[in-house]
């Protein structure tokens, strides 16, 4: 059977995050009706239907974390909470018709390329536990697809710590992005794993509840305090009436934080004044010099992603906390022992320790022209794309939030909107040129991605630390270095000549 004609392309869609969310509206504003989004757990959202922690929340103010098309003029608080955040993004799919394009409980496991046919064949399981990958009560599928976007972005999978003994723990064990909230804390010894983004904000919301919270810290993170506080009706009542004061605010707060990317990218150094103030913060915060010690960072400022909390700093300063700076040796099945011998009994430990980020593959099985495996090249090779969206030997086959497009200062939906025009663009250009693929060149990809490498080396992010930024051998994979506003000018139109067409 030949495939559709290139006007009406069969899409796949993976993810219903804010990147599958995005892109699915603007295929509907195209005119373009045969996609569909698949989405392996039962409802949509993404990281926000997934990390549903005590006090899980937006370090990005709520304004410049929406759509541009789409903005919310009733969020309640300057920084929006997850069930909010949540809230917006059904909305969003109620509003522009997308829950019949919706299939959940689908997991797509593989997608390969078939040459002969220039279509690409997607591997699906079904099921009400798809979203769990070892599962195998599993109905399996096979579609073909004109073209694949992959929007489960790298904040789904979570990253257990490799510890000995994890598994020996007879107590209550998970992860903060798996939430377990039937586990009663109250009164309960716990252990947390990891003092990152999701940490912060968890452990000032159980600290008043557990009886002790020993807090196993690696490196000191930089904290600096968040401006959050409630957004007055009134100044709803002006956004909803008046909307050109809330895009006034929206622009605003772009372009302060677009401001911060001299100091990440341009001139490094300029970080020596942010990091006065933070040290400030948290002598301000923090009156025990000895806790304080063990709280200060020793590396530069934005090498590592900056946390913003408020409540953090307090919380440790509680007389039934503990951070504990010694490395941990292994698990035991009543608590934790560090590689001084002293062992940390727990009946509980809560691992905030990020997602599977670098040193991982593919988002799932993906092969490409020639038998190219993209599993094995970026194992071997480190996370790479063009723009964080084309790759090499996979025709029609795009990324969003691939290689190379987070940030440590702005907003990702700026980021995201940026590569829904692009992926609109090349199909557009697909359709004017009645091609059925469209191939990066791999000359192409190589010289942006050594170009960009080089643009990094005068960042903040190479200056020494560790980070899930870089891959174990020291590539920065996950950042843009640069600033968003000159992303959006690469990703506004597509330049034909850098891809290979066939018909």
């Amino acid at each position: 059977m030949p495939s559709p004609s290139p006007a009406t392309p069969r899409i796949a869609i993976v993810g219903s995050g804010f990147a599958g969310i995005g892109m699915a509206i603007r295929l509907r504003q195209m005119g373009l009706e045969s996609f569909t989004i698949y989405e392996a757990a039962g409802e949509i959202g993404g990281t926000w239907r997934d990390n549903t922690y005590p006090g899980a929340a937006c370090d990005v103010p709520s304004h410049l974390y929406s759509f541009s098309f789409e903005p919310n003029p009733g969020w309640s608080r300057a920084y929006g909470q997850q069930a909010e955040i949540l809230a917006y993004m059904k909305h969003c799919v109620r509003k522009y018709g997308l829950e019949p394009f919706v299939r959940c409980h689908t997991r797509v496991v593989a997608a390969r390329f078939d040459e002969a046919r220039q279509v690409w064949r997607l591997e699906l399981e079904h099921g009400a536990n798809a979203a769990a990958a070892s599962s195998t009560t599993h109905e399996n599928e096979t579609i073909e697809a004109d073209i694949v976007i992959a929007a489960s972005g790298p904040l789904s999978q979570p990253a257990m710590p490799q510890i000995a003994g994890l598994e020996r723990f007879t107590g209550k064990l998970f992860h903060s992005a798996r939430w377990d909230h039937d586990y009663p804390l109250e009164g309960k010894r716990v252990a947390v794993i990891g003092t990152g983004a999701s940490a912060i904000q968890f452990v000032p919301r159980i600290q008043p509840r557990v009886a002790q919270l020993d807090l196993f810290q690696r490196t000191a993170p930089w904290i600096m305090p968040k401006p959050d506080k409630p957004v007055s009706k009134r100044a709803q009542w002006w956004f909803r009436y008046l909307p050109f004061t809330q895009r006034f605010v929206r622009s605003t707060i772009y372009w302060q934080l677009e401001s911060r990317a001299i100091a990440f990218v341009v001139n490094p150094k300029l970080m020596k004044y942010p990091m006065k103030f933070g040290l400030s913060y948290l002598e301000r915060r923090v009156k025990d010099p000895e806790l304080r010690a063990k709280l200060t960072p020793n590396y530069r400022l934005g090498c590592k992603r900056v946390l913003l909390s408020s409540e953090y700093y307090p919380a440790l300063s509680q007389p039934n906390v503990e951070v504990v700076t010694t490395a941990i040796r292994e698990v035991v099945a009543d608590g934790v022992v560090t590689e001084d011998g002293v062992h940390h009994p727990a009946d509980a430990i809560i691992c905030g320790t990020g997602f599977q980020v670098n040193d991982i593959g593919a988002p799932f099985d993906v092969t490409g022209v020639g038998g190219a495996d993209l599993d094995a090249r970026w194992l071997r090779d480190g996370p790479e794309a063009y723009l964080g969206t084309s790759i090499a030997d996979f025709p029609n086959f795009f990324l969003m939030v691939g290689p190379n497009t987070g940030l440590g200062h702005n907003s990702m939906i700026y980021m995201i909107e940026s590569q829904v025009q692009y992926i609109a663009d090349c199909l557009r250009v697909l359709r004017r040129r009645g091609a059925r693929t469209m191939n990066l060149r791999p000359d192409v990809q190589h010289a942006f991605n050594a170009r960009l490498q080089e643009d990094m080396r005068r960042s903040v992010w190479v200056s020494g630390c560790q980070s899930w930024y870089q891959t174990k051998s020291g590539k920065v994979t996950a950042i843009w270095p640069g600033f968003t506003f000159s992303f959006r000018k690469r990703t506004r139109r597509v330049r034909a000549r850098e891809y290979r067409f066939a018909r």
